[in-house]
């Protein structure tokens, strides 16, 4: 909301004025893209063949793998209180987020924390010096954890949200933030029930075939969740679609299909046995 917006522009630039931001180097990068025609009809029929076999339900209790700071395995495991992960993620940032959300369930605290993490994250793409201060990694420790911990107390952000980003300003994590809480964010659309799809084409999905899609994967995941469609805009694959939601990852993009033509032509032909 604009008053959201108002509020954390106003706690990032007081937080950085507390800082000395001279020593911190910048740089703008413009990246503009041309949308290539192609047809995307062709394959929405291929998603009925989808394989459902690796359930939601099969995800792991607790994260493994990757390096984890004890504190935040503490910070996740100081009730008894089990809680099961809706998505297996994986990663050092899918640990992380996993950790979170286990801790966010067992205070009860899911929703704020997520409502903190969103605004958070919307409200450093107006601050590009704040931004670039969570990535820098000459930032002292010190440094980083006062103003996180200034933004968390003008921006009134709730307890765990706090301990959190305290936690990864500490241990350096903060430049993975953006990656967390989008790995946060997969694991809440989960527990709602929700399903987010990734859709990447090279121009954006006409109305009627974004419909068409939508139905074909609502059959595929079944009635009572959700289905979101996001689309993503890649010139690169040429032409055709890639889709990606609960793990799952079905390429049906020209490029794909060029890359493996091209390696079928390299293969040698055994012209004995023709």
């Amino acid at each position: 909301s604009p008053s959201s917006r108002t509020l954390f522009s106003f706690a990032l630039d007081k937080a950085a004025d507390r800082i000395d931001f001279s020593f911190l180097g910048f740089q703008s990068d413009i990246c503009n893209k041309m949308a290539l025609a192609g047809r995307i009809r062709s394959g929405i029929s291929v998603f009925k063949n989808i394989s459902l076999s690796d359930s939601v339900s099969s995800a792991r209790s607790f994260p493994r793998g990757g390096p984890l700071i004890p504190a935040l395995r503490a910070y996740a495991t100081d009730s008894a209180q089990k809680v099961k992960v809706p998505l297996a993620l994986v990663g050092e940032n899918g640990n992380f987020a996993s950790w979170l959300y286990i801790a966010a369930v067992k205070m009860n605290s899911l929703e704020k924390i997520e409502s903190d993490l969103s605004e958070l994250t919307e409200a450093m793409k107006t601050s590009p010096i704040f931004a670039q201060f969570t990535k820098d990694p000459s930032v002292p420790r010190q440094t980083r954890l006062a103003a996180i911990r200034d933004v968390c107390d003008q921006a009134k952000f709730a307890e765990p949200t706090k301990n959190f980003l305290s936690l990864l300003a500490e241990n350096g994590k903060l430049k993975n933030l953006d990656a967390i809480v989008k790995k946060f964010m997969q694991l809440t659309t989960a527990h709602r029930g929700d399903v987010q799809v990734l859709v990447t084409t090279v121009i954006p999905l006409p109305a009627a075939e974004e419909k068409e899609l939508k139905e074909t994967l609502q059959e595929i995941i079944g009635e009572g969740k959700k289905v979101t469609v996001i689309q993503k805009i890649d010139p690169s694959i040429y032409g055709g679609l890639i889709v990606e939601f609960q793990q799952k990852v079905l390429d049906m993009s020209i490029r794909t299909r060029a890359q493996q033509m091209e390696r079928l032509l390299r293969e040698p032909v055994d012209i004995s046995s023709l």
